[in-house]
């Protein structure tokens, strides 16, 4: 019996450049077989079907498969693909440039349970200018292919944020004993709300 995978997407748009008007597809699997990986994106539609499981490990088998016809072409010769032990990704080349976001991923309205927004790439239409380009930080296959996408670079920028906030942490450690000296403050701050009260 195969099952869907979770398919995490999001996009962005440009009237005059080609790199900008992308979707970014990431299929949210990790353990994926690279001998069981059938593929196909075409100008109207993606498939995709594989197996997961590593029996070293005692991860017993599963097989995995989904197809989407896209809300409008695109450009399969530019689009780019990248396998890592937790994801499969592809960065989608839309066909006609243009400035407005799809409506949605695919032709049909309809609620496709496993077809998720991928909130670590997702920007407003009207912020994307702004906007950089995510980095794929990698994984064991990590590489030079830095805007591929998948389910790492949330990850991995979480990560860094992390990293930085223990930075900004480190370098605010004095901050425990200034709270301390304002819980002297607050010590001594009481006695006047005390005054106060009998003056009301």
């Amino acid at each position: 019996m195969t099952t869907h995978p979770e398919v995490l997407w999001a996009q962005r748009s440009s009237a005059t450049d080609d790199a900008k008007n992308i979707i970014y597809l990431t299929v949210n699997l990790p353990d994926i077989q690279e001998s069981s990986l059938v593929y196909e994106l075409t100008s109207s539609s993606i498939s995709f079907k594989a197996k997961t499981g590593d029996a070293a490990r005692g991860i017993p088998d599963k097989a995995y498969e989904f197809k989407l016809d896209f809300y409008a072409e695109v450009a399969p010769e530019l689009s780019t693909k990248k396998l890592t032990t937790r994801s499969f990704s592809v960065v989608i080349r839309k066909k006609d440039k243009q400035e407005e976001y799809w409506p949605r991923l695919t032709k049909e309205r309809v609620k496709n349970p496993f077809l998720k927004t991928d909130f670590s790439k997702w920007v407003d239409e009207d912020e994307q200018e702004g906007a950089t380009i995510p980095e794929d930080d990698g994984d064991d296959f990590s590489g030079g292919l830095g805007d591929m996408g998948g389910s790492m670079p949330g990850g991995m920028d979480f990560e860094k944020m992390m990293a930085q906030m223990k930075e900004s942490g480190a370098s605010g450690v004095p901050a425990p004993s200034d709270e301390g000296d304002d819980d002297d403050s607050d010590d001594d701050g009481p006695p006047p709300l005390e005054e106060a009260e009998p003056s009301k």
